[in-house]
């Protein structure tokens, strides 16, 4: 049988909870969460209507009150066995009068015995591993009550959370053997965001399976979320069940019908192309054929996007108040690439959107670098976008406005789209005009053709073939006959 932990990312990172009746190391410095997540996991107990206790060497009872209700905490049905009087009677002044064994705390140990034995709680939280261990004279009686101590826990069917400092783990390895499982919390600063990291490991778990790695989380005025980081399988979806039109004609025949549902686009091209604007175009499309749209956007606001909208006649505005479509502005500083995924598939699988829009990749690139590959967290989510068969809208800005050096991305992710559409700018008769070509499509034919593509207060346009002009992807074209 398995106990909750009462986070649901962690009950995902264990497949569902830990094995109850056993006893598990929680190891983490000051202020990474040991307490706070120790206090989740007996307040579920206290939904469950299980007995649960808190045996506290760290700190008064009243302390720990006082921080739960910073988290809207009620420590009413939890049992807390305060101990800290105990262990504060204890002076290291007294090693130097008498012997070691005489001052060997066995109250401490014995409080705690009996208490085991006496309540018989279904969860228990010790406070700390490492205050027992201050109070012990010598490794070795600390290592046999240790031992001890997970034996009685086992023998009433308590789980219990032990709680250990990370120098004392490196230096008392054996409490590692003794437990069940270990999970580790860690926390450090970005390099480059300068913000405060904080993760969970699971080090180690006996007898069940679990995601390995580490795992973002953050402790907010709610408690703790913890983000798995999940690596996504391939399904067995079959791509483009559904075509989504841009509503533009020309558009649609280039792309040979549309946008089809399973699949990956990327809109490729310098700022202020259209890229965006033709992506929000695709969203609506699919809002009015009866799906719902959701754009991320990591540099827009809301207001920016919509007025954008309503100045090249694109309705956005009704759609977004019937619900059809949603904007979600990311702020790329606050985010773990695990953290964003989750968003997500939050909108995917509660919210019921078929169409994501993500704007733009070198925003989601400067959110997730500090985090590994940011290529590897790209991967991941079209994957799992592909295997529930949504219509994946990402729009990838590149650096050059003109230039021979013609590259989809800069990050060397074109790999991974279904479909490429090419926007670029390009000189021609003194002025700069805009164009837009498919370059690649896995699924069903396209037009190789290159257009000409003109945005203004009317909305988007697409003229006939530049069939007149040669050297256009360069951005400066040569006229090889006269246009029409």
């Amino acid at each position: 049988m398995k106990v909750s932990t009462g986070i649901k990312g962690l009950d995902e990172i264990v497949h569902g909870g830990l094995p109850a009746d056993r006893s598990y190391l929680i190891v983490g410095s000051a202020g990474n969460g040991k307490t706070v997540l120790s206090m989740q996991w007996l307040l579920e107990g206290v939904r469950l209507g299980e007995k649960v206790a808190y045996v506290t060497l760290a700190e008064p009872a009243s302390s720990l009150h006082f921080n739960a209700a910073g988290f809207g905490w009620d420590l009413a049905g939890v049992e807390i066995m305060d101990l800290t009087a105990l262990g504060e009677s204890f002076s290291e002044g007294e090693y130097r009068v008498f012997q070691s064994d005489e001052v060997e705390r066995p109250d401490v140990w014995k409080s705690l015995f009996d208490f085991i034995k006496a309540e018989r709680p279904v969860r228990i939280v010790i406070d700390s591993i490492t205050h027992l261990r201050y109070l012990s004279s010598d490794p070795y009686q600390f290592r046999r009550h240790v031992r001890g101590l997970v034996s009685s826990l086992n023998k009433v069917g308590c789980t219990a959370y032990l709680l250990y400092e990370p120098s004392e783990f490196a230096f008392e390895a054996s409490v590692g053997l003794a437990v069940d499982g270990i999970l580790h919390l860690r926390r450090g600063i970005s390099p480059g965001l300068a913000t405060g990291v904080r993760s969970i490991e699971v080090e180690k778990l006996r007898g069940t399976d679990f995601l390995s790695g580490l795992h973002p989380l953050r402790i907010s005025s709610s408690g703790m979320e913890i983000f798995p980081h999940r690596v996504e399988k391939t399904g067995s979806t079959r791509p483009g069940e559904l075509i989504i039109s841009s509503g533009i004609a020309a558009i649609d025949a280039l792309l040979g019908g549309g946008l089809e549902s399973g699949t990956t686009t990327m809109l490729c091209g310098p700022a202020g192309v259209g890229k965006s604007s033709l992506g929000t175009q695709f969203l609506i499309e699919g809002a009015k054929r009866g799906g719902r749209s959701v754009l991320f956007t990591f540099e827009e606001s809301p207001e920016s996007v919509l007025k954008r909208s309503r100045g090249i006649s694109v309705p956005l505005a009704a759609h977004l108040e019937s619900g059809a479509v949603k904007i979600v502005r990311v702020n790329p500083m606050e985010l773990y690439p695990d953290e964003f995924l989750a968003m997500v598939r939050h909108a995917v699988e509660e919210e019921g959107f078929t169409s994501v829009m993500i704007d733009s990749l070198r925003g989601y690139e400067f959110a997730m670098e500090e985090f590994g590959m940011a290529k590897a967290h790209v991967h991941n989510l079209v994957t799992y976008l592909n295997r529930n068969a949504v219509t994946t809208v990402i729009v990838s800005e590149v650096e050059y406005i003109t230039s021979a050096d013609l590259r989809a991305t800069d990050m060397g992710v074109s790999h991974l789209a279904d479909t490429v559409v090419l926007m670029r700018y390009a000189e021609y008769e003194g002025r700069i005009v805009k164009i837009i070509n498919c370059l690649k499509k896995r699924i069903g034919g396209f037009e190789p053709d290159i257009r000409l593509l003109t945005i203004d207060a009317r909305g988007m346009a697409v003229g006939d073939k530049l069939d007149y002009l040669q050297g256009i992807l360069s951005g400066a074209p040569t006229l090889t006959r006269q246009s029409p």
